[in-house]
C-alpha cells in the first residue's frame, strides 16, 4: 500500500555552537493512510515541527528516510501536490487575492486558473469580501484564514497543517472543521498538528502522540477514547434515595438524568457485582459500555508517563 506520508526510523540531531548534540527525533516511524484526517500531537519541543519540516524537504534527516505521496522527502515536483500551512505564518504585504495567486503560481498552476481559483478558496475561508484588501491590515485570525487559502489554492492531494485554528474564534473554527471534513470526502489526506485537543478529538480518524522525539501513543481516535479500566452502566427504575447505599457508595461515580435514567461509572472488575445490585434493587439495565475519556486525559497520561520512565532510567 502506498502511504500518503511515511517516516521510516527517522532520527534528526542538531548540533549547538559548542558541539553539543540535541536529538529532536529518535528513530521515529509513522504511516499516514490516504484520505484520512490524522492528528499529530505532542507538547512543545516534542519534535512535531521538525517532523513536518523533514516531510516538506526543508531539511534532511540525520538517519532514516521518509516518503511523501510515494516519493522521497525533498522531491520538488511532489511538493506541488501538497498544501502546507506553517505554525508561524509570514505573508508578503499584498492584497489577499494577489497573494493567493502568487502562491498558486509557485505551485506551477496555470495563469488562466489562478484568478478563479483564488476567488474560490478565499470564499471557502470566508474572506471573499476582503479579496482586494492588503493583508498587512488583517487581524491575526484573518491572516490564518489567508494562510489556509494559500494551502488550498493548488487543490492538493495532501494537506499538512501546523496549528491551523490557533488564532480563530469559535465560529471560524467550526467553518475550518467543516472545510477539512469536506476535503476528506473529496479524497484528500489531512495531516493536522494542533494543541487544541478538542478539535483533534472531533476531526481526526487516527491520532499519534510524540514526546521527546519518540512515538508514545498511536491509534484510532474512537478506540483511544474508550477506557478499558472503567465501565459506564445505564439503568432505570431505581429510587435515587437508596442508590448510594445499595449500589454505588461514591456519589461522584453516578448521576441521574431528568428522565429517571441513572448512569454509574465503576471499575471494570466491579461491573458484574454492580449489575447484580441494580437488579436486586429492581432496576433495569439499559446499557453497559466502556467509559469514554477525553483526548486531554490521554495526552497527559502518556506524556507524564514517558517523563516518569525517563527519570527512572536516569537514576
Amino acid at each position: 500500500m502506498k502511504f500518503a506520508l511515511e517516516f521510516d526510523h527517522v532520527t534528526k540531531e542538531y548540533r549547538s555552537l559548542f558541539g553539543r548534540r540535541f536529538r529532536a527525533l529518535d528513530s521515529f516511524s509513522l504511516q499516514v493512510y490516504p484520505t484520512e484526517i490524522f492528528g499529530f500531537l505532542g507538547p512543545n519541543g516534542a519534535g512535531k515541527t521538525t517532523a513536518i519540516h523533514l516531510a516538506m524537504g526543508f531539511m534532511r534527516p540525520t538517519s532514516g528516510s521518509g516518503r511523501l505521496l510515494g516519493e522521497p522527502f525533498g522531491h520538488a515536483i511532489t511538493r506541488r501536490r501538497v498544501g502546507f500551512l506553517p505554525e508561524n505564518l509570514g505573508l508578503y504585504p499584498r492584497p489577499a487575492e494577489q497573494l493567493v495567486r502568487f502562491y498558486g503560481a509557485l505551485n506551477g498552476m496555470k495563469a488562466s486558473d489562478l484568478k478563479p481559483r483564488a476567488g474560490e478558496v478565499l470564499e471557502m475561508v470566508g474572506l471573499e469580501d476582503h479579496a482586494r484588501r492588503n493583508v498587512s491590515r488583517f487581524s491575526r485570525g484573518m491572516l490564518q484564514r489567508v494562510g489556509l487559502a494559500q494551502a488550498l489554492v493548488n487543490d492538493p492531494e495532501l494537506l499538512i497543517l501546523d496549528e491551523p485554528t490557533s488564532a480563530l474564534d469559535p465560529v471560524a473554527r467550526v467553518g475550518v472543521r467543516e472545510l477539512l471534513m469536506k476535503a476528506r470526502t473529496q479524497g484528500k489526506t489531512i495531516f493536522l498538528s494542533s494543541h487544541l485537543l478538542s478539535e483533534i478529538e472531533l476531526l481526526c480518524d487516527r491520532v499519534a502522540v510524540l514526546h521527546r522525539g519518540q512515538l508514545v501513543r498511536l491509534g484510532r481516535t474512537d478506540e483511544l477514547l474508550e477506557s478499558y479500566e472503567r465501565t459506564e452502566i445505564s439503568a432505570r427504575g431505581i429510587n435515587p434515595n437508596g442508590i448510594s447505599k445499595a449500589i454505588a457508595p461514591d456519589r461522584s461515580s453516578w448521576n441521574f438524568d431528568p428522565d429517571g435514567m441513572v448512569r454509574i461509572a465503576v471499575p471494570r472488575d466491579q461491573q458484574r457485582a454492580t449489575i447484580s445490585r441494580i437488579w436486586e434493587a429492581g432496576g433495569e439495565i439499559i446499557s453497559v459500555v466502556p467509559q469514554r475519556r477525553s483526548l486531554e486525559e490521554i495526552f497527559l497520561e502518556v506524556t507524564s508517563g514517558a517523563d516518569s520512565r525517563a527519570a527512572g532510567g536516569v537514576q
